[in-house]
C-alpha cells in the first residue's frame, strides 16, 4: 500500500534517475557498518549520492525517469545506487579506491552511463579516466599546443629578419 513516506522516495529516486549523468548499481552484501561509513565518505567527498532503497521502490522510480524493465538485472539482493551528477566517471574511480582497501566486499552491477546502460566491466574502462578538469585541462592544452608552436615559428622568424636588416644596416654604415 502507497504510503506519504515511499512516494516521497519514489519522487525523489525518480528525480535522481533523471538529474544523473552516471547511475551505478552496486552489490554490498557482507559490508560492515565502518567500510559503509568509509564509503559513503568518499563518494560524498567526490560529489557523488550513494542511496540504498528498497529495490521495489527504486524500480517504480526507474520506470518513472523512462528505464521501464531494461534495469531489472540489477535489482538483485542488497543494491546500493551512486549517483554522478556533474562528473560521471567519478564514481567509478571511488569504487576501485575503495575496492583496492576491501576486496570482495563491493561488486558493480552495472551501469548507466550517459543514458547507455552497460555491464559492470564498463566501469573499470570508467574508473581509468582522468577527472573532468583533466580531460579538460588535457583539451585545452592540445588546443593551444599548435598555437604555441606557430608564435614560436614566427618569433624565430621575425629575429631572423632582424638580424639581417641589422647586419644590412651595418654594412651599409
Amino acid at each position: 500500500m502507497p504510503n506519504a513516506h515511499k512516494i516521497e522516495i519514489v519522487d525523489l529516486l525518480t528525480q535522481k534517475f533523471d538529474n544523473a549523468s552516471a547511475i551505478y548499481f552496486t552489490s554490498y552484501t557482507g559490508m560492515s557498518v565502518v567500510q559503509a561509513t568509509e564509503l559513503r565518505k568518499q563518494f560524498r567527498e567526490s560529489g557523488v549520492d550513494y542511496f540504498v532503497s528498497k529495490n521495489t521502490l527504486t524500480k517504480i522510480a526507474a520506470t518513472k525517469a523512462g528505464y521501464e524493465d531494461k534495469l531489472n538485472d540489477f535489482f538483485k539482493g542488497q543494491v546500493g545506487i551512486a549517483y554522478a551528477d556533474v562528473d560521471p566517471t567519478s564514481p567509478a574511480r571511488v569504487i576501485k579506491n575503495f575496492k583496492k582497501k576491501n576486496k570482495d566486499i563491493l561488486e558493480v552491477l552495472g551501469l548507466v552511463y550517459e543514458g547507455e546502460i552497460y555491464t559492470a566491466d564498463k566501469y573499470k574502462e570508467l574508473a581509468d579516466l582522468p577527472n573532468r578538469e583533466g580531460l579538460l585541462s588535457m583539451f585545452v592544452g592540445g588546443l593551444s599546443q599548435p598555437m604555441s608552436q606557430l608564435v614560436g615559428t614566427l618569433s624565430h622568424s621575425m629575429s631572423k629578419i632582424v638580424g639581417v636588416l641589422n647586419g644590412l644596416k651595418e654594412d651599409k654604415s
